[in-house]
């Protein structure tokens, strides 16, 4: 009896052990992708399944898959590599390693290729040969004596495919965030921690001509984390190549995020047209008063500062409406009419910052030269500068042949915006930035000093009137609409969506404060007229026409 028993029972733990050894049939590439199969294990066959994982990982199989413990396990190949692994090169179709030791002693700098599908190796200097490289300072190694005569470098190029290991919270929403060629550059000396060096290593990648709205920047990994920083790293971006260059060793990447993509871009649109919209109808409304007020009060046809004003108001309301025609109509009609709206629409942004200008260069007049500012015919030269030389401009720029269809595509090379504006970037950079980025530093300059004037006024007066500084903080919101201080904000547009938006809302709203500004100045009620001197003051004073 016990035979049979007992042979029961092994026959039992028999059918047991076979129904344990069928179930990793099923989970095993699950457990891989967990990362607990093969922690430790980095043969050629646990390479390969772990390799899968890159693929496998995507956003609708997340829960199959540990992405800490994915980015652990390559984290830890790299240390393994160095320390234990008797190769110095591998070679396979997800990457590509080298390991080699240096000497402490080393008396130049070292270089290694990193050109893609190949193994690293060390190279001359010339990056015409190697344009994707790493370059290690000798004072890396000679930081290192004190760990002996020799080092083992290991570099490491890994593709990690298009699935979520490796990218976390930075590159996982859906923007068209990414890393370079799906490719990382891991750098170790094994278990030698490398931080803080005196002079940081380059890493240079190559790469074909980017989107203008995309930012590349250099990365590292950070395993604390489990994220992407940039954290000691600096980045100098080319048109063909970007130079990262950072003071510690760890896994590196050129990560390329959109700075406006569609859905940016969109609202952005409709942010602009529906600011611009309502400028018009305040710039309207300001033409319109400064009409009725020149009739009814005689002062206001000897006076230059409401004439510059309107000016200005023509000139922003003839530019927003430019602008919806421009994006309304897109790149519909000939190449002739195409033109005619960039070279229109470039005149009236000229005009409109140069009118900006022409109230700064007021400005200084009234309130810092004071003394000496007589001009026969004044406004007469302010207009011939306001209108002419915009003019002048756009005609050297259309004899250039400049203007012509312009897009703006986002990662994938799909365009979000198509407008009628400069199709020669050289032109562009020129007429444009740089015109606006003159009128810009002018106004920023005279708003500077006129803001010491009319704090050490306020400081002077501060015992006889009160309210004396925030009126000045009032007067200087102003003053810097109608000098055009708000398109400033474009410097900033390239540090985040923020800022873009920003910029849209306040640049697009120009017109209505204007109109406040205006109303405030020259229609005060008799309630007001005392309170609202200190505002008034900056402008009224010294503004008989030079006519």
């Amino acid at each position: 009896m016990v035979a049979p028993r007992a042979l029961g029972i092994l026959l039992l733990l028999h059918l047991a052990s076979g129904e344990e050894d069928s179930t990793p049939k099923y989970e095993e590439p699950r457990n891989v992708c967990q990362g607990f199969t093969n922690m430790n294990s980095y043969e050629d066959f646990d390479l390969n399944r772990t390799a899968g994982c890159f693929s496998k990982c995507t956003r609708s199989q997340e829960k199959l898959c540990h992405l800490g413990n994915l980015q652990r396990y390559w984290l830890n190949f790299e240390t393994y590599l160095v320390e234990r692994n008797q190769m110095d090169t591998l070679n396979t179709s997800f990457l590509t390693a080298f390991v080699k030791s240096i000497n402490t002693n080393v008396s130049e700098d070292l270089y290694f290729s990193l050109t893609p599908s190949q193994i690293p190796k060390q190279v001359t200097k010339d990056e015409h040969q190697h344009p994707d490289r790493v370059r290690l300072p000798k004072s890396l190694f000679g930081s290192l004596k004190s760990s002996g005569p020799m080092v083992r470098l290991g570099i490491i190029v890994l593709d990690i495919g298009p699935g979520n290991v490796f990218k976390g919270s930075l590159l996982s929403r859906e923007d068209g965030s990414r890393v370079l060629n799906n490719r990382i550059v891991g750098l170790t000396l094994g278990h030698i921690n490398v931080t803080e060096l005196a002079e940081p290593l380059e890493i240079t990648f190559s790469h074909q001509y980017q989107p203008p709205n995309m930012n590349l920047s250099c990365e590292f990994w950070d395993a604390t984390k489990g994220d992407w920083s940039s954290k000691g790293c600096s980045t100098e971006v080319g048109v063909r190549r970007t130079v990262c260059r950072c003071d510690h060793l760890t896994f590196f990447a050129l990560l390329l995020r959109p700075i406006l993509d569609e859905a940016t871009v969109r609202a952005l649109i409709h942010i602009s047209q529906a600011g611009c919209g309502t400028s018009m109808i305040f710039l309207a409304f300001t033409i319109v008063l400064y009409v009725v007020l020149r009739f009814s009060r005689q002062r206001f046809e000897s006076e230059d500062a409401p004439k510059i004003h309107v000016a200005l108001s023509i000139s922003l309301f003839l530019l927003n409406l430019a602008f919806f025609l421009n994006v309304g109509q897109r790149l519909k009609g000939s190449n002739a009419a195409c033109w005619a709206r960039g070279a229109v629409f470039h005149y009236f942004l000229l005009c409109a910052f140069t009118w900006m200008g022409l109230e700064a260069f007021h400005l200084y007049l009234l309130v810092i030269k004071v003394f000496n500012t007589y001009f026969s015919h004044y406004f007469l030269k302010l207009s011939l500068m306001g209108w002419v030389l915009p003019a002048l401009i756009v005609i050297g720029t259309g004899i250039a042949n400049s203007y012509g269809p312009y897009c703006i595509r986002d990662e994938k090379n799909v365009i979000t915006l198509e407008l009628c504006w400069f199709r020669e970037k050289t032109a562009l950079y020129v007429t444009v930035y740089g015109y606006c980025l003159i009128i810009f530093l002018f106004s920023a300059v005279i708003l500077s000093l006129v803001s010491w004037k009319i704090f050490t006024l306020s400081s002077a007066t501060a015992g006889k009137e009160k309210g004396q500084h925030w009126k000045g903080v009032l007067t200087l919101l102003g003053l810097s609409c109608l000098v055009g201080l708000p398109w400033g904000l474009a410097l900033l547009t390239s540090l985040g969506q923020f800022t873009a938006y920003v910029f849209a809302l306040f640049t697009s709203l120009q017109g209505v404060f204007i109109f406040c500004w205006f109303i405030v100045l020259y229609c005060p009620s008799q309630s007001t007229v005392t309170s609202s001197s200190g505002t008034a003051r900056v402008d009224h004073a010294q503004t008989v026409s030079h006519e």
